[in-house]
């Protein structure tokens, strides 16, 4: 293969890379997150902690690689900031509190209202058009119901079991009663539809502002300072225990290392790129994919079995991601295409004359 082709193929693939790279850090953080909350650890404190790590790795990035970043900051960027930092906490504590009222899998499943909501809320911000007498446009949304369908199904349907590691089910929950779960399951699914709605918010916002402020390793450090600060206010308000904040060396540890460095550090940043590169709709129509990575984890760690509706669940997700990825490639080839069009018609006008 020519070099320069070469080059240009993997400029193409980067942002599909790095996609699937968040998303996978987004399926090992679901399950992490699960366990330490389970053994106590204060949802409040583990945002904080994780914003502070994100906060230390951020800098160090920064350092390195945009010492010489020469953009200014304005009192409007400022603010776009400060609420980044806001709906990334907001949207972190409602996550956690979805979790402990469901499943990872579940909250990685209701995740995949976010493409949705996202290119509504990139409709309204005008960041998005939307043509539905085009193949392209009755793609993505036909794309996106297929993976909500994929979602819906896995987590309300669960079959015959076809793969399990273990002879029994290892069921770490307290039993309750099916009113109980019932409700546990409308409270979570609230939350986590507000935490959907909140992280498609935080995506358009980041798409903005990343645009007046180009220096994604430096808007991620104060992003993630402006969480901490948030974060540490919101836990000495509703979490008075000096006690909270301890750490031991276990999973309460890990976790707002995990949160801090890999997620709200490395992965903010990378996904700074991509919603640069191809908006805040290409980056959440990867999200499908992280249900799966639950499922796949919670099967080899937390020993939940496989049933048959999660396998089906999966692949529909599969095939909603894939009509919407064909659906954002066509209408990016045609917006390519526009201008060699209108030159052309422009070249063919000026010669009839």
């Amino acid at each position: 293969m020519h070099p320069e082709k070469e080059e240009n193929l993997m400029e193409r693939l980067k942002p599909y890379i790095y996609s699937i790279s968040i998303v996978l850090c987004l399926g090992g953080f679901n399950i992490v997150s699960k366990v330490s909350l389970d053994r106590g650890m204060n949802q409040y404190v583990l945002v904080a902690y994780g914003f502070a790590f994100a906060t230390l790795t951020s800098v160090v990035l920064a350092l390195l690689f945009e010492r010489k970043n020469q953009s200014k900051l304005s009192l409007p960027i400022c603010l776009y900031i400060f609420f980044l930092g806001f709906l990334g906490v907001f949207a972190r504590i409602l996550l956690y509190a979805g979790i402990q009222y469901t499943s990872p899998t579940f909250a990685a499943a209701m995740n995949n209202l976010n493409p949705s909501v996202t290119f509504v809320l990139a409709l309204l911000c005008r960041m998005e058009k939307l043509d539905v007498t085009k193949l392209n446009g009755q793609a993505m949304i036909g794309g996106t119901i297929i993976s909500f369908v994929g979602a819906t199904l896995m987590t309300l349907y669960k079959g015959i079991t076809l793969i399990s590691m273990h002879t029994t089910t290892h069921n770490h929950r307290h039993a309750t009663s099916k009113v109980s779960l019932y409700r546990n399951l409308m409270k979570g699914s609230v939350l986590l539809l507000v935490q959907s709605l909140s992280i498609s918010a935080y995506f358009i916002l980041q798409t903005i502002t990343i645009k007046k402020y180009p220096a994604p390793l430096t808007l991620t450090t104060l992003m993630s300072l402006a969480g901490t600060l948030i974060a540490i206010a919101a836990t000495a308000i509703l979490d008075h225990r000096t006690s909270s904040w301890r750490l031991s060396w276990d999973i309460t540890l890990l976790a707002p290392l995990y949160s801090g460095i890999l997620l709200f550090g490395i992965s903010t940043y990378v996904q700074a790129l991509v919603v640069r590169k191809r908006g805040p709709v290409f980056l959440t129509a990867f999200v499908p994919l992280s249900t799966v990575v639950v499922a796949i984890m919670s099967l080899l760690i937390l020993g939940e079995a496989l049933h048959l509706g999660g396998i089906v669940g999966g692949t529909l997700i599969i095939i909603g991601l894939y009509v919407i990825l064909w659906g954002k490639e066509v209408e990016k080839r045609q917006k390519t295409l526009e201008p060699a069009l209108c030159e052309e018609q422009d070249i063919e006008a000026k010669v009839e004359k």
